[in-house]
């Protein structure tokens, strides 16, 4: 009996060990089920047409969308609108003062829609030139992650470019790094924009390896250097940024296979497309979905 229970025992480590030795990513070709669209691309077409705008994205392929802002709608017609076309929204976009000034009332409304994440985008530029800004943002975000947990909601912050500039304000310290180190990972993921992280000079990987499962959410959009320059797009980008200006997903140069190779490290669980110049708003999202819907690596 003892040498059966030897044998089963050795037997099971030995499985566990052969299962532990396998790559965790992927042990299938990657594909992406369900293609999500950052809203602010068809902003303009929702504000003359919010319900319309909203079944055309449906339409065209996409399964989840994230928004960034309501128009004015209530969060009961929101969901309604959703449901109608079969989509899901699970996370969401509200600026700094909402998530300072309006946490409660944020996360009732989260909950009516269904939202799963509330994400912060922006942090003012007065506020990044001090440590004391810095500071007190990461404080906000670690007592937001904590009030949106326990209302079963997870709190992330969303970058651009000039998060990858070195700051004088934090010793020369990437405010990104000075991000993820002073905020509780539990409390407080990262949404990371896969363009303006390239366009800061930064690879994404890097971050994938030094803080592996911090990285649930993430914007999809391209990046060419050919044809004419783009421009700051708003204060996004910073001093040292990489030349070019924003296009379709898969008409750019960032290698998306490489990326999502490594997205069970990242632990990213919903990709949104996005461009914040779209020339034609519809036309640009379907070749964006096109190309993701079809991508395996």
């Amino acid at each position: 009996m003892r040498d059966m229970n030897r044998r089963t025992f050795i037997g099971t480590s030995i499985a566990a060990a052969v299962a532990a030795s396998r790559p965790v990513w992927p042990a299938e070709a990657f594909h992406i089920d369900r293609v999500g669209l950052q809203l602010y691309t068809v902003r303009d077409l929702m504000k003359k047409d919010f319900e319309g705008t909203i079944a055309k994205v449906a339409q065209i392929g996409y399964k989840e969308v994230e928004f960034a802002g309501y128009f004015g709608r209530s969060p009961q017609d929101v969901r309604a609108i959703l449901e109608k076309d079969g989509l899901t929204s699970p996370s969401t976009h509200v600026d700094y003062d909402i998530v300072e000034k309006k946490w409660p009332e944020t996360l009732d409304t989260a909950h009516t829609i269904g939202h799963a994440f509330v994400v912060c985008p922006w942090i003012d530029a007065k506020q990044r030139k001090t440590p004391d800004g810095w500071k007190r943002a990461t404080e906000l975000f670690n007592r937001a992650g904590e009030a949106a947990q326990k209302a079963g909601i997870q709190f992330a912050y969303h970058n651009h470019a000039f998060e990858f500039e070195p700051s004088e304000a934090l010793g020369g310290k990437f405010p990104y790094d000075f991000l993820l180190e002073n905020t509780d990972p539990k409390l407080v993921k990262m949404e990371m924009d896969l363009c303006w992280i390239t366009v800061g000079g930064q690879d994404p990987l890097k971050y994938f390896d030094r803080y592996p499962g911090r990285f649930p959410l993430v914007h999809v959009k391209d990046w060419t250097s050919k044809g004419p320059g783009g421009n700051d797009y708003g204060g996004a980008t910073g001093a040292s940024r990489k030349p070019g200006h924003m296009t379709d997903v898969g008409q750019g140069e960032i290698d998306w296979k490489r990326i999502f190779a490594q997205s069970g490290k990242a632990g990213i669980q919903h990709y949104f497309v996005e461009n914040d110049e779209p020339k034609s708003a519809f036309e640009d999202i379907k070749i964006s979905y096109d190309y993701l819907a079809k991508l395996t690596v």
